[in-house]
C-alpha cells in the first residue's frame, strides 16, 4: 500500500513539474514573461564593429538591390540629388533654419512618404515629408497633427529645420524630414519628441 501512494505521489510531483515547467511565466499583468524576455534579447542587439558594417555593406552592394542603388547614385538624377543634399547638409546637422518656398502642395504621383509638400531651398526642389498622419478623435471631431500645414499655399515663405535628409532612387529630389515649420513668425508644426526617446 506505501508503494502506490509513493508512486502516486511521485507521479503527481513529475507531472505538475513538466505543468509548471511548460507553463509560461507571467507577471500581474497577465502578460507572457517569456516572450518580453525573448523580445528584449532581440531588441537589444550587439552594435557591429566598423569592420563588420564594412563587410555588410560590401554584401548589399554586391546584391540586385545595391547594385541597382550604386547605378543611380552615379546617373545624373543621383547626382543631382546629392548635390542638392550637400547644398543643405550643414542646415541639417546643425538643425538651423532654412528658409523655403513651397513650390506644390502635393508630393510626386506614386510617392509613399506620408503628408508632405514640395519646397525650394535656395533654387533647388525638395520634398519635405512629415510621415504619416495621425489623427485624434475629440467628442466626434477628428483633428490632425497637420491641420496648420494644410493651410499652406503655393508661393508661401516658410522657415523649416530638420533632423535628417535623406534620398531613394524612386525619388528625383532629396527628402527632407519635416521637423518644424514656422511662417510669418508663428510656429505652425513642430514634431512631437519620440515617446521612447530616441
Amino acid at each position: 500500500m506505501k508503494k502506490i501512494i509513493y508512486a502516486l505521489i511521485l507521479s503527481v510531483v513529475v507531472v505538475s513539474g513538466l505543468v509548471f515547467s511548460f507553463t509560461p511565466l507571467t507577471d500581474s499583468s497577465g502578460t507572457n514573461r517569456e516572450i518580453k524576455t525573448e523580445t528584449t534579447k532581440k531588441s537589444i542587439q550587439k552594435q557591429l564593429t566598423a569592420a563588420e558594417r564594412n563587410t555588410e555593406l560590401k554584401k548589399w552592394e554586391a546584391c540586385p538591390d545595391g547594385i541597382m542603388f550604386k547605378n543611380w547614385e552615379t546617373s545624373p538624377a543621383g547626382k543631382k540629388v546629392d548635390a542638392g543634399i550637400a547644398k543643405i547638409s550643414k542646415s541639417v546637422r546643425d538643425y538651423t533654419n532654412m528658409e523655403a518656398i513651397v513650390t506644390s502642395l502635393s508630393l510626386p504621383s506614386g510617392s509613399r512618404l506620408g503628408f508632405g509638400v514640395m519646397v525650394r531651398i535656395n533654387g533647388d526642389d525638395y520634398i519635405l515629408s512629415f510621415g504619416p498622419e495621425k489623427s485624434t478623435k475629440n467628442n466626434y471631431n477628428f483633428d490632425s497633427e497637420f491641420e496648420q500645414l494644410y493651410r499652406l499655399k503655393v508661393n508661401d515663405k516658410i522657415i523649416i529645420k530638420s533632423h535628417s535628409i535623406s534620398k531613394a532612387p524612386k525619388y528625383y529630389y532629396p527628402i527632407v524630414a519635416g521637423d518644424y515649420v514656422e511662417r510669418d513668425g508663428k510656429i505652425i508644426y513642430k514634431r512631437a519628441p519620440s515617446k521612447d526617446g530616441c
